[in-house]
């Protein structure tokens, strides 16, 4: 649920907000979404409420023709929500109520194995417990899958997930908090991925936003530069980048240009209110760089 305000307001404070809205979010639908928008064939595991926004929810994934076949429906605990303000220059605070994506067991996951293969990818973020996030890591090296962790929203992770982690994607503030580096310039990324890598991750991607990514993988470290776009909504924006960049690695892209992919759907999502609603197609992506070199 989105409101548009002048500036995002202080503790204590008021912003009056131009208008409302409410779309289909949640860090894991937004990055199925996406994957499936820039072409993946994707099968979404989550829990909803009974309530309406469940429905809306299981109806909006079914017409981005994403299974849902492992989707849980929960009585007693309402789906969840984010409420977000976004400001003028397109940057957003976000508030989450899990609802019934804390009642997401790692139970819920084990039928994943029937269809998870050698070169798929798994994609995990943590709005859902930790022990179900890492039953999923687990499933998803028994069966040689990749898998891509989106940290968010951060919390401290332990080392037995971490080194099941084929890529992590924390943003500037997530690095921080995994690592303890104040990752304010090139060589601070570079202690900072050392240090995930030391943990057992294989490549680290930090997205920088308008600074770009900054890549360390095979003991080598790049920064991809972002795409100019003018700002709307940066809602989902990290979301976008994980969804298309799964879809990359699955058809076997190099991790830079992987990145590149994933970088494009991102400036493009951000030039669009909402957080689903923001993820282009495949077609707007490829257009897309192809008219920016």
């Amino acid at each position: 649920m989105t409101v548009r305000v002048p500036r995002i307001p202080s503790p204590g404070e008021t912003a009056l907000g131009r208008d409302f809205r409410i779309t289909a979010g949640g860090k894991g639908a937004n990055q199925a979404v996406a994957a499936a928008r820039a072409g993946g064939t994707v099968v979404f595991v989550t829990s909803l409420g009974t309530d309406d926004f469940g429905d809306r929810a299981l109806e909006n994934l079914t017409r981005e023709k994403i299974d849902v076949d492992l989707v849980r429906r929960v009585s007693g605990a309402p789906s969840g929500v984010a409420l977000i303000c976004v400001d003028d220059q397109g940057e957003n605070s976000i508030a989450v109520a899990a609802g019934a994506n804390g009642e997401l067991g790692p139970e819920d996951v084990e039928p994943l194995a029937r269809v998870l293969g050698q070169g798929d990818v798994v994609v995990l973020q943590l709005e859902i417990p930790l022990q179900t996030v890492e039953a999923a890591a687990r499933l998803a090296a028994t069966r040689e899958a990749r898998l891509i962790l989106n940290p968010a929203p951060a919390r401290m992770l332990p080392d037995t997930l971490l080194s099941q982690v084929s890529l992590i994607t924390p943003n500037e503030g997530e690095a921080e908090q995994l690592t303890g580096v104040d990752v304010s310039d090139e060589v601070a990324l570079t202690r900072a991925a050392a240090a995930l890598h030391e943990r057992g991750v294989r490549d680290v991607v930090v997205t920088l936003g308008g600074r770009g990514v900054f890549v360390s993988a095979d003991g080598h470290c790049e920064r991809v530069p972002a795409f100019r776009v003018n700002v709307v909504d940066t809602t989902a924006a990290g979301d976008v980048f994980n969804g298309s960049l799964a879809v990359a690695l699955v058809e076997q892209r190099p991790l830079g240009v992987a990145v590149r992919f994933a970088s494009a759907a991102a400036a493009l999502s951000v030039t669009r209110m909402g957080a689903q609603a923001s993820a282009p197609w495949r077609a707007e992506i490829e257009t897309f760089l192809r008219e920016h070199h």
